[in-house]
């Protein structure tokens, strides 16, 4: 089945869901950095507008996904995209949070502690983990069940003999 959601026969959701998913990874990695070094550039902007980059970045991979979504037919298949789907809400949500934490008037509801938006950014990224491993078991359980429906064919050379 191919995507409705889709540029010259290729997929979009999945061009764009390393976007959001290397920018959430890099804005902890930006976290971790900040702990270590304890240079406030790392948590006041790099990280900071990461995870900003990242929230954008998820919310317009969603559209595509949310295509490809309403188009599943098969059940088994459909199963795995709501675990997918509601596990990539919850993610963006936890995203949301922790930028909003760090933001001035965020920082206010936890003190300016900066354990919460952290610890938030890690359940975010364990989330996304676990999110990325369905859509990938969904895409291959899926061209698997295509693959033994129809009969492999014999591909020809495209260079002249």
């Amino acid at each position: 089945m191919a995507s409705p959601a889709s540029i010259g026969g290729h997929p979009i959701h999945p061009m764009i869901i390393p976007f959001p998913i290397a920018l959430w990874v890099f804005s902890l990695v930006a976290d971790v950095i900040y702990l270590w070094r304890g240079n406030p550039v790392w948590r006041d902007w790099i990280a900071f507008y990461t995870l900003l980059g990242g929230i954008v970045m998820a919310a317009v991979a969603a559209v595509p996904g949310l295509i490809d979504w309403l188009s599943l037919t098969n059940k088994a298949v459909v199963k795995i995209a709501n675990w997918h789907a509601r596990l990539n809400v919850i993610a963006l949500l936890v995203f949301a949070g922790s930028f909003y934490l760090r933001t001035t008037s965020g920082s206010n509801l936890v003190s300016g502690s900066y354990t919460i938006p952290l610890a938030l950014s890690v359940l975010g990224v364990v989330l996304i983990t676990i999110s990325g491993w369905l859509g990938g078991e969904m895409v291959l359980s899926m061209a698997w069940r295509l693959r033994l429906q129809k009969p492999e064919r014999k591909r020809r050379c495209a260079l002249p003999r």
